[in-house]
């Protein structure tokens, strides 16, 4: 053997191990770099619960989707004969990502596990999966985690880690009967719920939860994350019953993604995670506290499939909300629940495609900015990057002088030039003690959210 070739055969087997190691090295700076320069994802709630759409013995059930099961107090053997209805064979994972894509998007979050404990990939820790339970029989998972790759887009898996209403001994938060829908026997379940820590169904308790963190828990939390790539977030929720205990078993899982971030919902407070999750709303100010927060939030009422919730948010409301939540420093995770055939719902695809036609055009002043450095503006927002001795505020203007002046206060150094995103018009600005003036069109560029450029 040539001494290139023993040099060669060296570095195959070195490189490999030296890769692996700078992975473990990685600061918690350099693992979440990506997920603050991309500011906005996709947030997808897809089970067999959408075979319900909402709707349980003729009935609209109250806070049901993905909660279903539960609010409507629906025994473990007659639900699990519902994912025998299950066949979504209009699921186009490439479509789903290139949608994402499209839009703005830079990191999916899908939840493999649900709160029913239906794995949405093939499980050899329960028979309770798509693979083994349903006739559409395929791992949805593996063709959505080449598709990302396909796209350059960042996966996660959202994982319900406690809640487990199907595996034995998997945890149940209580919910009145009477949320969900008028069920006669409300008062005997509610008894019953009370006496058996959430549990409705003896089946619910016939293993002790350290048996399902065990047995289930930590084997599919493994299959996630040896089977499907690089994942890029694990999104834990509602760490109902957990123990520190049981978290560090489920941490400790997470050794196979070294360079995974994860949010704050494994088990509070000792597992505060990489990221904070307010939900359904976006934070004033005063209540961030300095550490990386996202958002998490439904286009309509509903996380998971209704065929009866079409209050859709506007594209308008959409859109500000991101350059609101960009310009405090927050991310953005949008959330999309397809129906039982696999299909994402016309009002979504409506207001991402009108989102993505604005960052088609403004996505400079939302991927990798900071939160404003100005006091709080009448008229909108503002995002920045500081490069150098540069910084470039963006300003979203969401109310557009009639004047035809925009009054800019704390601004700071010296003003270099200012253009309007859109079109590149350069603005004319003067400036004095207590604000900068910048002279813009009679016309905003756009209606939603027009964003001027200023450079200092």
């Amino acid at each position: 053997m040539t001494f290139m070739k023993k040099l060669t055969l060296f570095l195959m087997v070195l490189l490999p191990a030296a890769s692996l190691h700078a992975q473990h090295t990685l600061t918690h700076d350099q693992r979440m770099q990506w997920w603050r320069d991309a500011r906005f994802g996709m947030f997808i709630h897809w089970g067999d619960y959408a075979v319900l759409a909402g709707n349980y013995k003729g009935h609209q059930v109250g806070r049901g989707g993905e909660w279903i099961m539960n609010r409507g107090k629906i025994p473990v053997l007659e639900y699990q004969q519902y994912a025998k209805q299950f066949n979504p064979v209009k699921y186009d994972a490439d479509a789903w990502v290139k949608t994402a894509r499209d839009a703005g998007m830079k990191y999916i979050v899908i939840t493999a596990k649900h709160h029913d404990g239906f794995a949405m990939f093939k499980s050899a820790a329960s028979k309770w999966n798509i693979v083994d339970a349903t006739p559409y029989g395929k791992d949805v998972l593996k063709p959505l985690a080449a598709a990302c790759k396909k796209y350059g887009i960042k996966l996660g898996f959202y994982c319900s880690q406690a809640q487990d209403w199907n595996n034995p001994g998997g945890a149940a938060a209580r919910k009145v009967a009477t949320e969900g829908w008028p069920n006669p026997d409300s008062v005997k379940i509610d008894a019953y719920t009370l006496a058996h820590t959430g549990h409705w169904d003896p089946l619910q308790t016939s293993a002790t939860m350290s048996d399902y963190i065990t047995k289930v828990a930590v084997p599919q939390v493994k299959e996630l994350l040896t089977n499907y790539g690089e994942v890029a977030v694990l999104w834990w929720d509602t760490p109902t019953n957990m123990t520190d205990e049981y978290a560090q078993q489920l941490q400790e899982v997470l050794k196979l993604q070294p360079n995974i971030i994860t949010n704050d919902r494994l088990k509070r407070p000792n597992f505060p995670g990489d990221y904070k999750t307010p939900e359904q709303k976006i934070p004033n100010q005063s209540e961030l506290d300095g550490r990386d927060w996202e958002t998490c939030m439904t286009m309509n009422g509903t996380w998971g499939y209704k065929d009866y919730d079409q209050k859709w948010k506007s594209t308008e409301t959409l859109i500000r909300n991101l350059a609101d939540i960009a310009s405090k420093n927050g991310n953005y995770l949008l959330n999309v629940g397809p129906d039982a055939l696999g299909q994402f719902p016309e009002g979504s695809l409506t207001a991402l495609k009108g989102i993505g036609q604005w960052m088609k055009v403004n996505g400079a002043s939302i991927y990798g900015t900071q939160g404003s450095p100005l006091p709080p503006l009448e008229w909108g927002r503002c995002t920045q990057k500081i490069k150098g001795a540069t910084t470039t505020l963006y300003l979203h203007v969401f109310n557009w002088p009639t004047d035809g002046k925009l009054h800019v206060p704390g601004i700071k150094g010296k003003v270099n030039s200012a253009r309007l995103l859109a079109t590149g018009q350069q603005l004319s600005t003067t400036g004095n003690a207590e604000d900068l003036v910048i002279s813009v069109p009679a016309t905003a560029p756009d209606p939603i959210d027009a964003v001027i450029a200023v450079t200092l």
